[in-house]
């Protein structure tokens, strides 16, 4: 159900915020976000698919991967890690890119968070997502960012 997906737009930061509650505990929910053939299950929202090029999880690490479409359409983007806290938080810049990994710089750079915390219900996932300016920020969501991503948030429950 999308209806318990938290995700709050603000545009005076730039930044979404979205929250999600997990029934499971946070070593598994943690493994879904931090390992490639876990992601690749529901990262990207059906009919789409997610697969993996290459994932590196660790601090400086990057994951390499590709949405790929109904009509075998590729989007590939990556995402470098930054700091990474065991069971506890990672954050990482993500971008469009191709599928070496170039950087395409049509599109801006985000600055993502994920927080991973043991709640009665199980484990609450909180994402803090920043663009760098809100023409970035509106571009993403123009490409039905919100929707795509809610999809696959719902999707991870399913699998889990």
């Amino acid at each position: 159900m999308e209806s318990d997906i938290i995700f709050n737009k603000d545009f005076d930061s730039n930044s979404v915020y979205v929250m999600k509650i997990y029934d499971a505990d946070v070593s598994k929910v943690w493994d879904y976000f931090t390992k490639s053939e876990l992601l690749d299950q529901w990262w990207a929202p059906k009919p789409w698919k997610c697969e993996t090029k290459t994932q590196d999880f660790k601090d400086g690490g990057t994951w390499l991967y590709s949405m790929v479409g109904p009509e075998g359409e590729r989007h590939y983007a990556k995402v470098n890690y930054g700091e990474i806290m065991e069971h506890r938080s990672f954050d990482g810049v993500d971008a469009f890119c191709d599928e070496n990994g170039n950087i395409n710089e049509d599109f801006a750079q985000s600055k993502w968070l994920f927080g991973f915390t043991g709640v009665e219900e199980g484990t609450k996932v909180t994402i803090n997502i920043h663009f760098p300016t809100s023409e970035a920020m509106k571009q993403q969501l123009e490409m039905g960012f919100e929707e795509g991503f809610k999809m696959g948030l719902t999707q991870l429950e399913e699998v889990i």
